[in-house]
């Protein structure tokens, strides 16, 4: 058994992550500090969300990326 599936042990799932768990998880792996707030901005940009209000990691970076790529972004 790996520390990952061990008892007790709370998973995440990168394709439904609450605000809170995804700003966690993204300021402990990235460059600056993320909140619940700004990821709150960024859905009010035209950041993706699933229908019940969770973000899937992975359509968010993306989204980042071509909103950091594109002219004016």
């Amino acid at each position: 058994m790996t520390d990952s599936n061990a008892p007790g042990r709370n998973t995440v799932n990168p394709q439904a992550l609450s605000l809170e768990d995804a700003a966690r998880i993204l300021t402990a792996h990235g460059a600056r500090q993320v909140t619940v707030e700004i990821l709150q901005e960024d859905i009010a940009d035209g950041a993706p969300v699933n229908p019940d209000g969770t973000i899937n990691l992975l359509h968010y970076v993306a989204w980042l990326v071509r909103e950091t790529t594109r002219p004016g972004g």
